[in-house]
């Protein structure tokens, strides 16, 4: 979603990837709908492993939720976004971690 929300909201100014260390292949059913409510349509993506992304240095990597496992990215900047991750949550608590990383992509976008 984060991935989504930065082609939202930064157009051609941003290149956008988005990568986990354990892909399932497939996004989630969830974050289809959720992100369908406000019209994007997220079942054109699949999950990326991060073998499938650049390997750059990137301005920016938001890492969410790993900690201490999280595999080492190139970055000029980097931030642990303390988000839950949204999986096994029921739809109006899905909606409420879509909003908050809408909300912090916006912020990042904000700074550049």
């Amino acid at each position: 979603m984060a991935e989504a929300f930065a082609r939202i909201h930064g157009g051609d100014k941003v290149e956008a990837y988005s990568a986990g260390s354990r892909p399932s292949g497939k996004i989630n059913p969830k974050a289809i709908a959720a992100m369908k409510e406000i019209g994007y349509d997220l079942s054109t993506h699949r999950s990326k492993s991060l073998a499938e992304i650049p390997s750059i240095e990137f301005d920016f990597v938001a890492t969410m939720g790993c900690g201490d496992e999280c595999p080492f990215t190139r970055a000029t900047r980097r931030e642990d976004w303390d988000i839950p991750d949204p999986k096994d949550l029921p739809p109006e608590q899905f909606r409420i971690v879509r909003d908050l990383i809408e909300t912090k992509v916006k912020e990042l976008l904000a700074d550049y």
